[in-house]
């Protein structure tokens, strides 16, 4: 087998010594007269947070069903043997790729000088530029750049790089015995786990709404009063208005636990929206926001459109004649309005639009005390992302202690006054 792999990664950090790991990784093989073949790609699960997200546009809830890096290093490792691996900034992504290996007890022959970089032949291949960006050399040879900062779609940019430079290079290639020597390389046999892949398009495609993964009616389901254990779960997940799609894991391996349909889950997230109602009502107005509070906890539980006018009225109902409405109607729980308190302690984690010291004086100057980790006195972590991969994530949602976004945040340092 003989010529080229090009590839690119993703990755949560800058350098895996300071333990980031790869979240994507494409493959695009290019023969030696520059015709493309075939290509793969993968998110990866990293087992951590992902760092900047706002420059590879991952976020954590389209990973955490993605393989890990162990469950594709066997596929990967076929893909790559034999040829010379080819990409943009080569150092970086075989310095990850080395690494991902390494950390399986793995050592592969992955090194710049075993390879090509696409940046370093510019140089030679390209003028006009000073730029020596993968944008900026795909420009200088005339080249679109489809979907960048996306493993697959820089790949397949440092692909169309690579053949630019084979049409202008001489016969036989510089970098002849390169090949020769790549296509001879000893790479380890790595077992192939037949893991599928996650690619992008994949993770984009909307999960069923939680509700939909609930069976309709599993035996020993009775009384409305098993759902309240689940209404526990569903109160906390709702704090900051923002169902992610680990809580809303959670609240399905509840209702699964408890033994409750997907009808008297129904039921429940009608009463949880009931007790808004009323606790709306409390003071004798209802006001915009209140209504587009209501409305938004409808939207999440996949309630009907009218459901928020009809428990707003038969709320204003039963207050106008003393609690009691026609007919009748069971008591709702009590939904609580989550507050922070003087004291409470909170934690932080990912890269978010703040700086940490900024989110700590916020919290400090709030009478919050933040702190590095979680602990069982932790009251709240705020998230950069929500379905967050970290292990104070991890650690936070195995104790119960709610994981909010940012701006809920700010919107309870606000309540605090």
């Amino acid at each position: 087998m003989s010529g080229y792999a090009v590839v690119d990664v993703e990755t949560t950090g800058i350098t895996p010594a300071s333990h980031h790991r790869v979240v994507e990784v494409a493959v695009v093989h290019v023969d030696d007269s520059g015709e493309v073949g075939s290509e793969w790609s993968t998110l990866l699960n990293p087992g951590r947070d992902l760092g900047a997200g706002h420059v590879h546009r991952i976020r954590a809830r389209e990973v955490r069903k993605a393989p890990l890096f162990e469950e594709v290093a066997g596929d990967l490792a076929e893909l790559l043997r034999g040829r010379v691996v080819v990409a943009h900034n080569l150092p970086f992504d075989v310095r990850f790729l080395a690494a991902e290996y390494a950390r399986m007890g793995v050592e592969v022959p992955l090194s710049p000088s075993q390879g090509l970089c696409t940046m370093g032949l510019s140089r030679r291949y390209l003028r006009g530029t000073g730029k020596r960006s993968l944008e900026g050399c795909c420009r200088s040879a005339g080249l679109r750049l489809v979907d960048a900062h996306s493993a697959l779609g820089d790949a397949h940019a440092a692909a169309g790089l690579l053949r630019h430079y084979l049409a202008a290079a001489p016969t036989p290639r510089p970098w002849a015995e390169l090949l020769a020597a790549c296509a001879a390389l000893d790479w380890p046999h790595v077992q192939r786990s037949g893991r599928a892949t996650v690619t992008r398009s994949q993770a984009g495609e909307g999960e069923a709404h939680f509700l939909e993964r609930i069976v309709e009616r599993l035996p020993g389901d009775t009384a409305t009063d098993a759902a309240d254990p689940y209404l526990a779960v569903l109160d906390r997940a709702l704090v900051d208005r923002h169902l992610s799609a680990a809580e809303a894991d959670e609240l399905v391996d509840t209702a699964r636990y408890l033994g409750i349909s997907r009808e008297t889950v129904a039921a429940a997230h009608h009463r949880y929206l009931a007790a808004l109602a009323d606790a709306a009502w409390e003071d004798g107005v209802v006001t915009g926001l209140e209504r587009a509070d209501l409305q938004n906890v409808a939207a999440l539980l996949g309630m009907p459109p009218d459901s928020v006018g009809k428990e707003l009225r038969r709320a204003e109902a039963e207050r106008t004649c003393g609690g009691s409405a026609a007919g009748g109607r069971s008591a709702a729980p009590p939904a609580s309005a989550f507050v922070l308190d003087p004291g409470d302690q909170v934690v932080f984690t990912g890269t978010s639009r703040r700086s940490r010291d900024d989110w700590h004086g916020m919290a400090v100057e709030a009478g919050l005390v933040p702190k590095n980790g979680v602990t069982r006195q932790t009251r709240i972590l705020v998230a950069a992302d929500p379905d967050s991969l970290s292990g104070k994530a991890k650690k936070a949602r195995e104790r119960g202690i709610p994981v909010i976004t940012e701006e809920a945040f700010e919107k309870l340092l606000e309540a605090m006054g």
